[in-house]
């Protein structure tokens, strides 16, 4: 019990170095829909979908590759030196190349060439903080990772809140001074930018020293087995990426371009009541990730698996159901402006969603501890493939409605084919039958609650308690347990 007490306050505090931040996003997104119109919000939500693919391809599955030799190799520094040069090389040579070409790239994607440009700074300055993260995740120090994960969203916040509340009011009252100066009006979405800019610059000059402390060499042969092992995980990157965020960009393309930008704005930002369920999963994968390879060679590894995802999937289909039922009062704290409402219908969909997608991170443990990462980037190329045709079928007739159905589409089947291919190369005893169980009473309590008696509590808090007492009626003796040695 030990094991799984130190398990979940690791991922209690990896939580907290994500719940925090996205909290703080959550801010933010209140922030641009409150200031921004719905296309300009469609305009940096393009923008950032963009960067996410770079993103992947500047970490290339090094942070992965990352963990796995590092719990593997004997000599660790050289694992930390070698990763960290690959990286600060990789990053300086995209650096160079992306502002030789940002006007192409600007035409391409169709925003001013200065948009480009604080992108690809942004994009560099992630990309250097990558290995030291990590580093800092598997020392098992994540205090100091929750710290500056947190302190980067605070700056990025009242940057935004200063230029975007403040900054407009200083310059109207002190006419000719420095802040008329520095304010330039109609520039919110470069604002926007800027400040995520010095969030990033403040967040490497804190982990910088990871740059001067390097007491080995690149190592050649390690690294080409660290690339072995990392650009199938590009790949399935790659593909995760056109799942989560390819569908704003399919929008902006295949929408009339009238409407185009207002449908992304509309529909990203209901997308964002998703939120609850990604800082789950993602706090749940901070967490068991360095814990799966740390216990690998335990006996009793695959049955600590089951266990943990029997327990991740009650803690999700409850907050499935929760939020669900409460989404239309959750949407006066997200939304505050009415015009983003229309997409309201999406959101059981994307949390139903990201759900899948925790699961299947669950079940990926077989492919990484069987070093079958290829197959991972199997599985994520089908979804993407599903993602894209669904998307280029149902958009022009459905909207981003079309959207939602093709991510709960490809991520449901990642998760079916992860679960049908781990049963045949690194067999786990999970089980189904309660896994079942509670998330298919949790769906169709859902769906009864949205689609049946929208917000009418009268009905849906009766079926979040039912389920409630459901969970409790069936883990009575470990809700007993630990509340037992708590006393």
């Amino acid at each position: 019990m030990g094991l799984y007490k130190n398990l979940f306050k690791q991922t209690a505090i990896y939580g907290l170095a994500t719940v925090l931040p996205r909290m703080l996003s959550f801010l933010l997104v209140r922030l641009y829909t409150g200031v921004l119109p719905t296309s300009d919000y469609g305009e940096v939500s393009i923008l950032l979908s963009w960067m996410v693919f770079f993103n992947v391809i500047l970490s290339y599955g090094m942070e992965t590759a990352f963990f796995r030799f590092y719990n593997s190799e004997t000599d660790k520094q050289n694992v930390i030196a070698t990763s960290t040069i690959s990286i600060f090389w990789s990053t300086i040579f995209f650096l160079f190349g992306a502002l030789i070409f940002r006007d192409s790239l600007a035409a391409y994607a169709n925003v001013e060439v200065q948009f480009i440009t604080y992108s690809i700074w942004i994009l560099a300055l992630d990309a250097l903080v990558i290995i030291p993260f990590s580093k800092l995740r598997a020392n098992q120090r994540p205090m100091k990772y929750a710290a500056i994960k947190i302190g980067n969203v605070m700056v990025n916040l009242i940057l935004n809140i200063f230029f975007l509340v403040y900054l407009p009011q200083l310059a109207a009252d002190n006419p000719h001074s420095f802040m008329d100066n520095l304010y330039v009006e109609h520039s919110e979405i470069a604002y926007i930018f800027i400040a995520n800019l010095l969030a990033s610059l403040l967040t490497l000059v804190v982990l910088s020293p990871n740059y001067f402390n390097l007491d080995r060499r690149f190592d050649k042969l390690l690294w080409k087995k660290m690339m072995k092992y990392g650009l199938p995980i590009l790949v399935a990157g790659i593909a995760f990426a056109v799942n989560e965020h390819f569908d704003k960009i399919l929008l902006g393309y295949l929408l009339p371009e009238n409407i185009a930008k207002s449908e992304v704005g509309a529909y990203s930002a209901c997308y964002k009541l998703g939120l609850f369920m990604v800082l789950f999963a993602t706090a749940f994968r901070l967490g068991i990730e360095p814990f799966f390879f740390s216990h690998s060679t335990s006996k009793n590894a695959p049955q600590t698996y089951a266990v943990i995802t029997k327990y991740f999937v009650i803690l999700g289909s409850l907050i499935l159901l929760g939020v669900i039922v409460f989404a239309d009062i959750l949407k006066f704290l997200l939304l505050d402006n009415k015009s983003y409402w229309q997409a309201m219908k999406v959101v059981p969909l994307i949390i139903l969603a990201n759900f899948c997608l925790g699961i299947y991170n669950n079940l990926s443990v077989w492919y990484k501890l069987t070093d079958k990462t290829q197959i991972g980037a199997y599985i994520s190329i089908v979804g993407a493939i599903l993602t894209l045709v669904l998307n280029y079928l149902l958009i022009p007739k459905y909207s981003y409605y079309g959207s939602a159905i093709a991510t709960i589409v490809a991520y449901g089947s990642m998760m079916i084919i992860s679960y049908v291919l781990g049963n045949k190369y690194y067999p786990i005893p999970y089980d189904m039958e309660k896994i079942g169980g509670y998330m298919g009473l949790s769906i169709l309590f859902s769906i009864i609650s949205f689609y049946g008696f929208r917000e009418n509590y009268f009905v849906g808090i009766p079926l979040l308690i039912g389920f409630m007492y459901f969970i409790y009626y069936n883990e009575k003796q470990t809700i007993l347990g630990i509340l037992k040695r708590k006393k």
